[in-house]
């Protein structure tokens, strides 16, 4: 009893320090995407300076699962939890390590013109925190169904994505001058398709967990 006693608590404690993580790289996500929209440098700077502090939370949240997986050897749902865990946080750190990248891409074009094209990477944006935050609800609960409509929600991003491209490729061919500002706004957009891609990878490990079921590459 008292061994059960103390993995109810460190799974607690667990899911704690993943949603910690989660919520972090949201907030990453979403300054980034502010300071790019609008024009802040002084936010982004704030998204990197910052980042220092979610890599250290995913190296803790990895502590904390080899410390149950050695100490308390979990076992099927538990496991389940434990192990979607620790695939989760090296996603979210990788969403963050892209929203550092937008940010710099804020700095560098923050005295560039003003270019209809961001609206619809503001639109991206909101999107992909939407979707995450979504996902990040989905894993607390267990909801492997709420889960799956975050999957199906990949394709606003890629489509979005599709548009933006075309539109920046048909400007640098138009207008030669502004390429390289064009250029950092096509790696924006791809940071925020890949992000939707991560996304879809904690949603998929969420139907794993609540399910025992491996959807990765069939839906």
């Amino acid at each position: 009893m008292e061994v059960h006693r103390h993995l109810d608590e460190e799974l607690s404690d667990l899911r704690d320090s993943i949603l910690r993580l989660g919520g972090e790289a949201e907030a990453a996500l979403r300054r980034a995407m502010h300071s790019l929209t609008e024009r802040d440098p002084g936010g982004a700077r704030e998204v990197l300076m910052h980042d220092d502090e979610i890599d250290q939370l995913e190296v803790d949240v990895d502590r904390q699962c080899v410390d149950i997986f050695v100490l308390r050897q979990p076992a099927a749902r538990d496991l389940r939890f434990v192990m979607s865990v620790a695939k989760t946080a090296p996603l979210l750190e990788r969403i963050a390590d892209h929203a550092c990248n937008i940010a710099r891409a804020a700095i560098d074009l923050a005295d560039e013109p003003e270019l209809k094209e961001t609206v619809g990477m503001g639109r991206m944006g909101e999107i992909a925190s939407s979707m995450l935050a979504a996902a990040l609800d989905a894993f607390t609960k267990s909801d492997a169904t709420a889960a799956r409509e975050v999957i199906a929600r990949d394709k606003e991003i890629n489509d979005l994505y599709n548009k933006i491209f075309h539109d920046l490729i048909e400007m640098m061919v138009k207008e030669p001058v502004t390429a390289t500002r064009d250029a950092r706004l096509l790696l924006v957009a791809k940071h925020l398709e890949r992000i939707g891609d991560y996304v879809t990878d904690i949603s998929e490990l969420t139907v794993y967990m609540a399910e025992a079921a491996i959807i990765k590459h069939r839906h």
